[in-house]
């Protein structure tokens, strides 16, 4: 599947329902050098993750354990990342028209043991978070490792679905309209998580600040 055809089945399926789900989607290589990458990553580049935004930031290790490292354009493998990131981008607003105007991303690495309970990546006129992507970096994972990616909708329960953290996967969906969560792992596990989002700038403040 090449990148045009891909973005056009991310757009047509966030059209339709809000999310999608696409196996092998990440290019090979950018999936090798990443997955390269985040293991060769000296360990004091991560930190324990937490819930929250700037002031509102805590580490409540009941609800979240994994660690994260941001990513930047200051390596090979990040600066593909970045780019590929951005073509999507570009596509989804000439497709959808969403305005989407920045994007911001980690690594994400879960011990054995390691969970996120049931959580929102955004909630409605509080941020500005407009779409969430993550993509697995796990080759030969099985489903005696657990780890999986629980989906929900919207006031239920039940999930939508389950998505297991296989290399190339990856998973787009709105971010204030999906409440998901990780289940804990059996082994070392590693992703990536990013959010699209608009630009919410005023005469007060000036949007993205980091």
């Amino acid at each position: 599947m090449s990148a045009s055809e891909l973005f056009d089945r991310i757009a047509n399926e966030i059209y339709q329902q809000g999310f999608c789900v696409i196996r092998n989607a990440l290019p090979e290589a950018l999936g090798v050098a990443l997955a390269s990458e985040v293991r060769s990553l000296p360990e004091e580049n991560f930190s324990r993750a937490g819930i929250g935004r700037q002031a509102d930031h805590q580490n409540i290790e009941t609800i979240r354990r994994d660690e994260i490292c941001w990513i930047d354009n200051t390596t090979a493998a990040g600066q593909a990342w970045l780019l590929w990131a951005d073509g999507l981008q570009q596509a989804l607003n000439r497709r959808l028209f969403l305005g989407l105007f920045s994007f911001e991303s980690h690594y994400a690495h879960y011990h054995p043991g390691d969970f996120y309970k049931v959580h929102l990546d955004a909630f409605r006129g509080q941020q500005n978070r407009v779409l969430t992507v993550v993509t697995y970096l796990n080759p030969d994972w099985t489903d005696a490792d657990g780890g999986e990616l629980l989906i929900y909708p919207e006031k239920s329960n039940q999930p939508l679905l389950t998505v297991k953290p296989e290399f190339g996967t990856l998973v787009v969906f709105l971010s204030e309209e999906f409440p998901h969560e990780v289940l804990p792992t059996l082994t070392d596990r590693y992703s990536i998580a990013g959010w699209y989002r608009i630009n919410t700038s005023d005469s007060n403040r000036v949007d993205p600040a980091f």
